[in-house]
């Protein structure tokens, strides 16, 4: 199974929108669009799993390519390596 990142996503667009778009290009396992946890909002990405196979030709086809008007950047997700800005030992004043 392969994670996909996408991003640039217009705030407007829905799991089954995204599902439907990767569908095109094979099977879809997940769909999975990131809010914010304070306020709920969309934050324009997301992630889609798809078998290996079905996500090289998504990745192919859908990089680029314009949902609402707007260019999506796809590519295979990267393991998130730590950090994020929050946390770490605290300032010293």
């Amino acid at each position: 199974m392969t994670k996909i990142y996408v991003g640039n996503l217009p705030f407007s667009a829905s799991e089954s929108e995204l599902r439907e778009l990767f569908a095109q290009h094979g099977t879809v396992e997940s769909v999975s669009l990131i809010t914010d946890r304070e306020t709920g909002r969309p934050r324009g990405f997301g992630f889609v799993e798809m078998a290996r196979a079905d996500a090289t030709r998504a990745i192919q086809n859908l990089n680029g390519r314009e949902l609402g008007g707007r260019p999506l950047r796809v590519n295979e997700a990267q393991e998130r390596t730590g950090g994020g800005g929050r946390g770490g030992a605290p300032k010293r004043w």
